[in-house]
């Protein structure tokens, strides 16, 4: 299993934008997941899947002027600053 970081942005002038992110977030909940309280639209997920196959699950909950970027995480390949259970989470699946 590959993990990868995943990053958004919503729309926020739709009228749904509430909706359509508690949407996108339980979306992402099916997946082995961690978050980063400091940064609200950035999940990192575990999964067999591709990007391309990522890609395409979510698009589904997404307007086509919302954003979304993904990139597989690599050991020995990342920093930052961020709380130490997400290094912990993201450590031991790399």
């Amino acid at each position: 299993m590959a993990v990868f970081v995943v990053t958004w942005n919503l729309n926020k002038e739709r009228g749904n934008y509430d909706a359509a992110r508690r949407a996108l977030l339980q979306h992402l909940e099916r997946f082995d997941h961690t978050k980063d309280n400091g940064l609200e639209s950035v999940r990192w997920i575990s999964t067999a899947w591709t990007p391309d196959q990522i890609q395409k699950d979510l698009l589904t909950k997404l307007d086509k002027n919302d954003r979304l970027f993904i990139s597989q995480i690599t050991s020995g390949n990342h920093q930052g600053w961020l709380d130490e259970k997400v290094w912990t989470w993201i450590n031991a699946r790399t």
